[in-house]
């Protein structure tokens, strides 16, 4: 299970530390910004299942530093979700595979509802366009080529919990995957990342998720420079791509519109989840 999409793997994100000590029995602690989280359930998913592996029981602490909005679409609960598969095991000395550990996170983030298709491209970096949903080994995932002198400027107006894709009425689903399907064939005819930012701009307008503030944004983006914004899937916010030359013009842009404390600037990632 999974779905298909595309998007970029930015620089900030979520950095997890995991803390191990041995106990009589297993627990899990998870902490977000210094903040202890019990709503954590998909990290906390993540971790039940890694300490069903091991051969001794565990106090655990997970402690998610997350420098990009959560619920806004910029894939915080994939990002934590993987980086405790790999931070686990590493501490746990667990001997799983990069995939492995992948479907691991995949498989909590469809159990727990916080996302469908994000570890994958999350382990792979760039420009991802997810061709098969799946999980990590299952799925097919592709990359489009990108030039080094880009980034991506962000800003965010309110959250949209993925939860409410779930709990959607079968036909709405249905419309969204129809016109999803309809928009990775139109990307694939002309896999260019100016297409790609076009028809994903055309899939936000379509299925209804684009706001009258987004709108305003993308078009913000557009006249500071920008080489293409769309709206974030699933999230009241914008994301931009630019060259580094024009990034600042489009932040001042997005500003205008945003609180200074609501918009971001980043690198695109193209290494991957990994350990540090």
């Amino acid at each position: 299970m999974g779905a298909r999409g595309g998007g970029f793997v930015i620089k900030r994100g979520v950095e997890t530390r995991v803390d191990i000590v041995e106990a009589a029995r297993n627990s899990i602690r998870v902490i977000i910004n210094g903040k202890l989280a019990p709503e954590a359930k998909t990290t906390r998913s993540v971790a039940e299942t890694l300490l069903t592996i091991a051969h001794e029981k565990y106090h655990v602490t997970i402690s998610h530093v997350v420098a990009v909005p959560i619920g806004a679409g910029f894939g915080s609960s994939a990002g934590g979700a993987t980086g405790t598969a790999i931070a686990l095991a590493d501490a746990l000395k667990l001997r799983l595979t990069y995939n492995e550990l992948g479907r691991i996170a995949h498989v909590s983030e469809i159990r727990c509802k916080t996302g469908l298709g994000t570890v994958g491209p999350v382990m792979l970096g760039g420009c991802i366009l997810t061709i098969e949903p799946g999980s990590p080994g299952i799925g097919i995932i592709d990359r489009l080529p990108l030039p080094p002198d880009l980034a991506i400027v962000a800003g965010t107006f309110e959250p949209i919990p993925t939860k409410k894709l779930f709990l959607s009425s079968p036909a709405k689903r249905s419309k969204i995957n129809r016109f999803g399907n309809n928009t990775l064939k139109a990307i694939l005819e002309e896999p260019s990342v100016e297409n790609f930012l076009a028809k994903c701009l055309e899939f936000a307008n379509k299925s209804g998720f684009m706001t009258e503030r987004t709108r305003k944004l993308v078009k913000a983006a557009e006249r500071a420079g920008a080489v293409g914004a769309t709206q974030n899937m699933v999230g009241e916010a914008v994301h931009a791509l630019t060259r580094l030359k024009n990034m600042d013009d489009v932040a001042e842009a997005f500003k205008q519109v945003l609180p200074e404390e609501r918009v971001i600037t980043t690198g695109i990632d193209f290494q991957g989840a990994r350990l540090l």
